[in-house]
């Protein structure tokens, strides 16, 4: 067992050893880009990434997550560098808490879901989001109450306590219990004056801006809003879903910038959630916003639809938005991998000779490989740089347009009537 160091000052950042296991065949490309996402997931956290440690295996160890020999260099980094906190790439059981809190005495066991779900309690600003990740939180902890406090072991009794000597993890779990109730009580109350609040929308055409987090969702509400909403490189910048109503061309539709996906979302987050989602679900044309400069962004996109499909919103009219195109490589500085004998999993432009992963796409192969899908509209755009902007409203328009004669057929009728009036009044 290892001691934490003490740190020379108490409101030093937290310090951390990530630590992933995976399938034996998989790519160490794919493992450095988990793990990275991991180590921004930290950082957004505002903790500081000491070490990563990966162990190929077909499945995490059931007692300790990792291996044997693995575990004892990860002990032996965390007692070299006076580690904070082990962080884990996947759910831990609660078994495989207890048993790593037995090997790290003082240095808190975080596995992903718990880390994201300290990222949404940070970022929740309203009261129906606060309840929401609160609830998420209360659900994940539960089983896992176990080893969360030393004085569990202790009797305690008294005046309304139930039994002479109720020991106090009884105790504890049964005012979580209470509490879980509690906010789902609260929920309830929350999800029907939401619902309320959405019925006086059904006139209006509804747009949701879906999409992996911190990809630009926030920014592109902005600049199609004119709003102000909160657009930070950071994840889940965004945790509150925010709505805008907005008039294109004489036609007003609402606008709605959602919570971000993300690999291995935490389900109670998604079952909690359930309102805020409830916009995409009840939203006539998605929005589906990509970091096309990300080496890995397809499987992002294979990660929000498989959301979407679980949602029950997978079918919806979508317009795929290919944002950052400007940190996309030039033409002329994408070498010939053929020619050079790599394929698309050996170049990098930093350092060609390391195994990195996939190359980007250049803006021509990002067009030729989605603009000319059947059944697929997409727009390539830099919300940053304004480029594309004009062709992204003309095709909002047109989509917008399709489901607002559906509910106002004679609309174009009207407004051509409309239009001699003020013709004729001038």
């Amino acid at each position: 067992m290892i001691e934490k160091k003490s740190k020379s000052t108490a409101d030093a950042p937290e310090r951390a050893i990530l630590v992933s296991v995976v399938p034996n065949k998989t790519k160490d490309a794919v493992i450095n880009e988990h793990l990275d996402e991991l180590a921004f997931l930290a950082s957004t956290a505002g903790v500081i990434e000491v070490g990563r440690f990966t162990q190929k295996l077909e499945r995490p160890d059931r007692r300790t997550y990792v291996g044997k020999g693995k575990l004892e260099e990860i002990i032996a980094m965390a007692k070299m560098e006076g580690i904070d906190m082990i962080i884990a790439d996947d759910d831990l059981s609660p078994s495989q808490t207890r048993n790593l809190e037995n090997e790290f005495t003082d240095v808190k066991i975080l596995d992903r879901s718990l880390l994201i779900l300290e990222i949404f309690s940070n970022r929740a600003q309203t009261a129906q989001a606060k309840t929401q990740v609160e609830l998420a939180q209360y659900q994940y902890l539960f089983p896992r109450l176990t080893r969360m406090w030393s004085h569990l072991t202790k009797q305690k009794g008294g005046v309304g306590m139930r039994g002479p000597g109720e020991k106090e993890l009884e105790t504890d779990r049964r005012i979580v219990k209470d509490r879980i109730s509690f906010l789902k009580g609260k929920l309830e109350v929350i999800d029907k004056q939401s619902a309320t609040r959405r019925q006086g929308r059904d006139r209006l055409v509804r747009v949701a801006l879906v999409g992996y987090t911190n990809v630009g969702k926030s920014t592109l509400m902005n600049l199609l809003s004119k709003s102000e909403v909160v657009a930070e490189n950071k994840l889940f910048a965004t945790v509150d879903s925010t709505v805008r109503k907005v008039v294109y061309n004489q036609i007003p539709f609402l606008l709605t910038d959602t919570v971000g996906f993300i690999r291995k979302l935490p389900t109670h987050l998604i079952e909690s959630f359930k309102s805020t989602l409830d916009e995409v679900r009840e939203a006539d044309i998605l929005l589906h916003v990509v970091d096309a400069s990300h080496p890995f962004f397809e499987q992002q996109i294979g990660v929000v639809n498989g959301i979407l499909k679980d949602m029950k919103a997978g079918d919806k009219p979508m317009v795929y938005i290919f944002n950052k195109i400007d940190l996309l490589p030039k033409e002329e500085e994408k070498p010939d991998l053929a020619e050079m004998g790599w394929d698309a999993w050996d170049y990098t432009a930093e350092n060609p000779d390391k195994y990195v992963g996939p190359q980007p796409f250049t803006l021509s192969e990002l067009r030729a490989e989605y603009a000319t899908k059947p059944g697929t509209d997409a727009v390539f755009v830099s919300a940053v740089q304004r480029e594309n902007f004009a062709q992204l409203r003309d095709m909002i328009y047109e989509k917008v347009l399709k489901n607002h004669l559906l509910i106002y057929p004679n609309w174009l009728a009207d407004s051509v009537i409309r239009g001699k009036v003020e013709e004729t009044e001038e």
